[in-house]
C-alpha cells in the first residue's frame, strides 16, 4: 500500500497510524533506517534491543504500556556494557552542549 507524507524542514515524517498497527511499529521502539543500493528508498525496520538473554522482566520493570523501562535494561546488562553506554552517552550529552554554546 503506498501513502505519501510531506518531509518536514527538520527532517521529521509520521508514519501513517494505519501502518503502524499494521507492522506493529509502537511508542519507543527502536527503529533503524537502511539506505537502499540505489540510494532512492529507506527500509525502515524495529530493533529488538533485548532477547532471550535479558533478565526476566517483571510488571514493576515495566512501563504503563507495558515495555521494558531504561531503568531496567541498563540494570540487565552486564558491567562493562553498562559502562560502554555510560561512555556514549556522556560523549553525545558533551557534543550537544558544545553545539548549544557554540551554535
Amino acid at each position: 500500500m503506498k501513502m505519501y507524507r510531506i518531509l518536514g524542514k527538520r527532517g521529521r515524517i509520521t508514519i501513517p497510524y494505519d501502518m503502524r498497527q499494521r507492522v506493529g511499529f509502537q511508542q519507543n521502539d527502536v527503529l533503524s533506517f537502511t539506505e537502499s543500493e540505489d540510494g532512492r528508498s529507506v527500509l525502515v525496520t524495529r530493533e529488538i534491543l533485548c532477547d532471550e538473554r535479558c533478565p526476566d522482566k517483571d510488571r514493576s520493570e515495566r512501563d504503563t504500556e507495558g515495555t521494558v523501562t531504561l531503568k531496567s535494561f541498563l540494570d540487565g546488562l552486564s558491567p562493562e556494557q553498562q559502562q560502554a553506554a555510560l561512555m556514549h552517552l556522556s560523549l553525545k550529552w558533551a557534543a550537544q552542549k558544545g553545539k548549544k554554546r557554540h551554535g
